[in-house]
């Protein structure tokens, strides 16, 4: 991927100097409480780095008003930094690719924050952790990762590459955008009024439209900066088919349960990311309305 060089973002808030240990805990939208089993799913979900965990635990838009946190003192990346400068780069890219589209609908990008962590780090949605892999938290609009993450998606996940590690950062962003056109308030506001089999099926659309987005911003990154080499887009379509909810079911529990199903199968998730990609249309990222995923 061809990225040094290019516009590095001022949204970058890194607080690893802080060492982590977030304040306040995780705060339950609608009195509801959660048991490990709870827990430890949510932490599996975000650590495939689709739905936010705290999504799945109801704590976003839908589950309770945000948190008011008090977050330690942040500072800009290290000039030095390699992967924050690539994290930056990639930010500014999304930065500049969705306002422009944005621009087209008639109405104006907010940018969203991305904030460096490690361990873990209080934010308006509960207590971030590591664990959980890079995250979205509506309640402050900013994008959550420990690059450690990265490390283990070269060694652990199979997904190995830099624009594998964009398309994370792309896929996050993805989901800002569907808090500024109000996509994710209205699947939120769903929760609790569904049964669990279509509330699992409203995540898996809100995962695949996300992955859209990120081959919407692809497409246009592409055609404005070439920033495409040979392999990339391979990369990201395998750390796709690795995340797929059939792929990671298979190799934890030997077994595929679709009616589990929280982000999509390895075949979706390619698929959708690819139709963003081919088509940079906003409008064919529309997975809510899909008669077949």
């Amino acid at each position: 991927m061809k990225w040094e060089g290019n516009r590095q973002s001022d949204n970058v808030e890194d607080a690893r100097a802080g060492g982590g240990g977030g304040r306040g805990g995780i705060r339950l939208g609608g009195g509801r409480g959660i048991g490990l089993g709870t827990v430890a799913i949510a932490l599996v979900a975000g650590w495939i780095f689709g739905i936010n965990p705290l999504t799945v635990l109801g704590l976003l838009s839908g589950g309770g008003a945000p948190m008011e946190v008090s977050q330690g003192p942040a500072t800009k990346p290290p000039a030095d930094d390699k992967m924050a400068q690539f994290v930056s780069t990639v930010l500014a890219d999304t930065e500049d690719v969705w306002r422009a589209q944005f621009k087209q609908m008639g109405a104006t990008y907010r940018e969203p924050k991305l904030r460096l962590f490690r361990g873990a780090e209080p934010t308006a949605c509960g207590t971030g952790q590591a664990a959980m892999g890079p995250f979205y938290c509506p309640g402050d609009e900013k994008v959550y990762i420990d690059l450690s993450f990265y490390e283990t998606m070269r060694t652990r996940m199979g997904a190995p590459g830099d624009f594998a590690q964009a398309y994370v950062i792309a896929h996050e962003v993805g989901h800002h955008v569907q808090h500024l056109m109000g996509i994710t308030a209205k699947v939120d506001g769903m929760r609790g009024r569904v049964s669990e089999a279509q509330q699992n099926g409203l995540s898996v659309r809100l995962e695949l439209q996300a992955d859209c987005f990120a081959g919407v911003w692809a497409h246009h990154a592409q055609s404005a900066r070439q920033i495409l080499e040979q392999g990339d887009v391979e990369e990201a379509m395998n750390a796709a088919a690795q995340i797929g909810d059939d792929n990671l079911q298979r190799k934890s529990q030997g077994q595929v349960i679709p009616e589990s199903f929280t982000h999509g199968t390895s075949a979706q998730r390619v698929r959708w990311f690819k139709t963003g990609l081919q088509t940079g249309s906003v409008a064919q990222c529309n997975t809510f309305e899909a008669r077949q995923l």
